[in-house]
């Protein structure tokens, strides 16, 4: 059974949260210090590189001290965020490493950062990323075992990884979480969404996954989370995820299919209703509420026209119609690299927001996109120009953080 606590008042919610996989930590006096919080959210996404290969790995580096650690820390206490998913962040059932991580780099002032930084609520609970299908869904003929190699056993996981919650999810919060709210769709079978993309053979036309693999096929490579959080300005649906790049994979374009139709759940989620085969894994069934304010946050791995996604992908997001996104994030340091590279784009390099290097260039990734009623106040990517202060801590990770403001 999962790790619960709460502040009092949220007891019985924790009672019913804590029969389901959900993980949250609070501080029993946070709610209390909250009431006098500015009526101004900043809401941020951050995919950390904070991840390991070893199972258990990334609490080894935090307890020896881990330098890139520690300028994702002096970042984070740079833009402070209110609400923040940090992606890539390596998952274990006892919350050591997000412990650790809050602990003995948050709240310690970082060389480059700001002031320490403490979050008294977080949410983290189990993704797909590592774990044994116990079938053959790299299509090799044979499942997943040590003795095959890592890079085998990692694609016939339910979402490549070499060890059960490596490249993982962590929600940090200012403040509280409903936890008997919390939605998670680890464990929805990808043939459910209506239309699926199911990936075929090219050649054959026949379908790339078999009669017996399809059906219980998993669609979200790390796992989709609804977090609401009670906030100053009233509850906040944070939907995070974290789709599948869609490379790594032949012909099929499998893991371009994913991505697409891991972006598409969410799309279906806003149109809201009461659809019988949108059930997450406690069971309960149906889209986010007509009346809903929420964020959508997180690496999507996908460019709104570059790079090697379906076409359209991110487009689900950003032309739904309770989605604002016209307010779009940029940075002087994004358009300066894509300069640098001299990769053809046919978007604004200004809004990059990941950098692959000399043999792929940068791209728009990372998202943080508000429901329609908020009022934006600001955005930003943290991604200053080379050779400034700030731009030794913003190179601990391939990704750059992207936040953004909210007020009533």
């Amino acid at each position: 059974m999962s790790r619960l606590l709460l502040p009092c008042a949220a007891l019985a919610a924790a009672l019913l949260a804590a029969c389901t996989q959900v993980n949250v930590h609070g501080d029993p006096q946070a709610y209390v210090r909250a009431q006098d919080a500015p009526a101004r959210l900043r809401v941020a996404t951050y995919n950390t590189s904070l991840y390991d290969e070893a199972d258990g790995g990334l609490i080894k580096r935090f307890e020896a001290g881990d330098d890139n650690a520690r300028k994702i820390a002096a970042v984070l206490q740079q833009v402070r965020p209110d609400l923040v998913l940090l992606n890539e962040f390596d998952y274990d059932p006892q919350q050591r490493a997000a412990e650790l991580f809050q602990r003995d780099y948050l709240e310690v002032a970082q060389p480059g950062g700001g002031e320490a930084l403490r979050y008294p609520y977080r949410y983290l609970a189990p993704v797909n990323t590592g774990v044994p299908s116990g079938l053959d869904l790299d299509g090799d003929g044979q499942s997943g075992d040590a003795a095959r190699g890592d890079r085998a056993r990692g694609n016939d996981a339910w979402g490549y990884g070499l060890h059960p919650g490596q490249y993982g999810m962590l929600v940090l919060s200012k403040y509280p979480i409903d936890a008997a709210a919390v939605r998670s769709f680890q464990t929805f079978k990808w043939a459910n969404l209506p239309n699926a993309r199911q990936p075929r053979d090219p050649s054959t036309g026949k379908p790339w996954y078999s009669a017996a693999v399809w059906p219980q096929m998993r669609l979200s490579s790390k796992s989709h989370w609804d977090v609401p959080v009670k906030t100053p300005l009233g509850v906040l649906h944070f939907l995070a995820a974290h789709p599948t790049p869609p490379v790594f994979d032949g012909p099929e374009d499998r893991n371009g299919a994913r991505n697409f139709d891991e972006i598409g759940l969410w799309a279906r989620y806003l149109d809201g209703g009461s659809p019988s085969w949108l059930c997450d894994d406690q069971g309960r069934c149906g889209g986010l509420a007509a009346d809903a304010r929420f964020v959508i946050v997180g690496d999507m791995n996908a460019d709104p026209v570059d790079g090697d996604g379906v076409p359209g992908a991110i487009r689900q997001l950003l032309d739904h119609p309770r989605v604002d996104s016209t307010h779009v994030p940029r940075s002087e340091g994004a358009g300066e690299r894509a300069r640098g590279y001299g990769f053809a784009r046919k978007g604004d390099i200004a809004t990059h927001t990941g950098d692959f290097g000399p043999k792929a260039g940068t791209l728009r990734l990372d998202y943080v996109l508000p429901s329609r009623g908020w009022k934006v106040e600001g955005t930003g990517v943290f991604w200053p120009k080379a050779g400034t202060p700030d731009a030794k801590i913003s190179e601990a990770s391939d990704h750059h953080l992207v936040w953004v403001d909210l007020a009533k």
